[in-house]
């Protein structure tokens, strides 16, 4: 592994019950990169991400960061391993502030007592998370907005908060999960040039069924399918796969 990896993750295979969800997957993420998880819907893209965040069991498969081995993570753990992810469906919570939300991305419960473990803090500790999330939140933009209830936001601006919460703990590596979702050319204009800015920060994992965003932000992709990488490399190298094309690309075109 070189110095320059952040993540190595070897022969990692999942099912579940009979199927086989990844099969010996291998992938490598870089300081300051951006890979792309690619392939048709099944394909295992989401399946590694749980693997990442301690969500599904792994049957078989190694884990470095940093170049040091780790166990397959659990999710309270993400945070001291300076791993965050984004959610598919935003995931907030609708009576709190803005502010409030990224607030409890500081957090290493995974439950709904999230709102008091993350707010129920001494008062200097409470204005340090303050601090961090507003900080977090300049990052996507959002400062301005962090008064308001997540429930009065357009849908849009919901992603940025949603990427704000993720940034909160401070990520070396972050897993997005389809930022692009759900947006609209003019919104994905924007979201391409804020994954370009954060990337400058830490390093990107990203699924994304956007292929013009996937093609603008990523530095290599991996194309998953039935669970196997069929193709890996630079974005052109990869959009001339004929594999890869047969599988996934050529249904879009």
């Amino acid at each position: 592994m070189s110095d320059s990896n952040l993540l190595s993750i070897k022969s990692l295979s999942v099912s579940f019950g009979g199927l086989k969800a990844l099969a010996d997957v291998n992938l490598d993420l870089h300081k300051n990169e951006v890979i792309g998880l690619i392939g048709p819907n099944g394909a295992g893209k989401t399946t590694l991400f749980n693997a990442l965040s301690g969500l599904v069991d792994v049957e078989s498969g190694s884990l470095e960061i940093n170049g040091k081995s780790h166990k397959w993570p659990k999710p309270y753990e993400l945070i001291d391993l300076k791993i965050s992810r984004t959610l598919q469906g935003v995931g907030l919570f609708p009576e709190l502030t803005v502010l409030e939300n990224v607030m409890i991305g500081a957090s290493k419960s995974a439950s709904s007592g999230l709102i008091s473990s993350a707010l129920g803090l001494s008062g200097r500790d409470e204005e340090r998370l303050k601090q961090r999330s507003m900080t977090a939140l300049e990052r996507v933009y959002a400062s301005g907005i962090a008064d308001m209830r997540a429930d009065s936001l357009p849908y849009p601006v919901t992603k940025r908060v949603a990427i704000a919460r993720a940034l909160v703990s401070e990520p070396k590596i972050l897993l997005l999960d389809e930022p692009a979702g759900g947006l609209g050319s003019s919104d994905i204009e924007w979201m391409n040039s804020l994954i370009h800015n954060l990337a400058s920060q830490c390093s990107i994992i990203l699924v994304e069924h956007h292929m013009d965003v996937v093609m603008s932000v990523c530095d290599r992709l991996y194309v998953l399918n039935f669970g196997q990488v069929i193709a890996s490399g630079d974005v052109e190298t990869v959009r001339r796969d004929e594999a890869v094309v047969a599988a996934y690309l050529g249904v879009n075109n």
